[in-house]
């Protein structure tokens, strides 16, 4: 039983039209994350908000998405993972009215936590559901059309600062989220039935037939261990991806003078370079070893945050960024595809949703804290804190793939 049984069931055009809304909807899930970096230098301006508030508003997100991620699992058995998402669409395009309405910080802090679930749920659901079918090139895919809408966003973002207001860019990903919640909808028999709701009731650490064990005799300490370090890579992952990105255009901008049509192409060769490299892992017939591109891309990623920091010359930072989103890029679909390897698929239905969570944790939560930093020192704090970061993300990987290696 499962959904990779279920899959197998399935007509090829419910499969194909499965596939092109999850594909739309994660492009549509990476706009606000593009766009709130490089609209950030206009919007503190509109109202009065000094640089570092950035970090509020990415931490008012973390709330909703954090305090949804632990009910994902239990809403897509019990509503479906097709209402789910029409639900998190219409969430998103509230939240983003919100903000091209609002008239100080505080409203854009009211709506912050809808956004933040909102993602939550459309994340930790299509995550699930896409990995558990066995579709690694299709995961890899679904995370290189986030980058699409992440690479979009700022051009979205400058497009309207240049027109006069960056307010529009936020009604237009409004339309976008109505449109991606109506498709879920209307074509809800498209998305794979769920799997049993034993799974969805059972916590992150709780206890799954024998037969599912990734290795026989793994005592429950072990397996709360692997469980909560992998929770800790994927929010220091999150946080130094989303730091990176969200930053930048600001780094750029007030640490090295780049005008504000520079620093949005600077931030769209950041997250242009994160889906370039995820859709091109998605081509070849043989997907690249997990493991391999996990491990490379962690090593490239310290490197990168090396250079950014060093900040010899404007041009070079703004390629390490770029080299940056390219190492990073193919890690987290990585992460997320080995997980059923090394916990089980029963156990991964729940414990992905609990990943999705601590990413997303990670992203809002580390951006707040550099935006701290940023506020009692300079911008130039942001360089060795990416490289902090990328040094824990790897010691961290290191220890969980030692603790439960991937099983091919």
């Amino acid at each position: 039983m499962g959904l990779m049984r279920t899959a197998a069931r399935r007509p090829a055009t419910a499969d194909r039209t499965f596939e092109l809304m999850s594909l739309g909807t994660f492009a549509v899930l990476g706009l606000p994350d593009g766009m709130i970096g490089t609209a950030w230098p206009a919007m503190r301006h509109s109202f009065g908000a000094p640089v570092g508030d950035l970090g509020l508003i990415l931490l008012v997100s973390t709330i909703g998405s954090v305090a949804i991620a632990a009910a994902v699992g239990r809403l897509i058995r019990r509503l479906g993972a097709a209402a789910v998402l029409a639900i998190a669409g219409s969430c998103a395009a509230v939240g983003a009215i919100g903000y091209a309405a609002a008239p100080g910080l505080w409203l854009v802090l009211t709506v912050g936590p809808l956004m933040g679930a909102a993602a939550g749920m459309m994340d930790g659901s299509l995550n699930t559901v896409v990995a558990l079918t066995g579709r690694p090139r299709l995961l890899n895919l679904l995370h290189g059309f986030y980058g699409v809408g992440t690479a979009i966003g700022p051009l979205l973002v400058t497009a309207a600062i240049l027109a006069g207001s960056w307010r529009p860019a936020y009604l237009v990903l409004a339309a976008l989220d109505v449109v991606a919640a109506s498709c879920w909808l209307i074509y809800r028999r498209s998305v794979p039935a769920p799997t049993s709701t034993a799974a969805a009731e059972a916590g992150p650490a709780d206890e799954p037939d024998q037969t599912d064990q990734p290795t026989p005799g793994w005592s429950r300490r072990r397996v709360v261990a692997v469980l909560t370090l992998g929770l800790v890579v994927f929010f220091v992952y999150a946080g130094l991806e989303v730091s990176a990105g969200q930053w930048e255009t600001s780094y750029v901008r007030g640490h090295l003078g780049l005008s504000a049509s520079a620093a949005g192409l600077a931030s769209f060769g950041y997250w242009g370079a994160l889906t370039a490299v995820r859709i091109g892992l998605a081509l070849p017939a043989k997907a690249p070893s997990a493991h391999r591109v996990i491990g490379w891309g962690l090593l490239v990623s310290i490197v990168a945050c090396a250079v950014i920091w060093w900040q010899p010359d404007p041009v070079v930072v703004v390629l390490a960024f770029a080299l940056l989103g390219a190492s990073l890029a193919g890690v987290f679909p990585a992460l997320i595809a080995v997980t059923p390897q090394r916990i089980g698929a029963e156990r991964a239905q729940h414990a992905i949703a609990w990943q999705v969570g601590a990413a997303a944790a990670g992203g809002s939560g580390i951006s707040a804290l550099i935006g701290l930093l940023i506020d009692t020192t300079t911008l130039a704090v942001l360089g060795p804190a990416l490289v902090v970061l990328a040094l824990i993300l790897f010691a961290a990987n290191w220890a969980l793939t030692a603790l439960a290696p991937i099983r091919s």
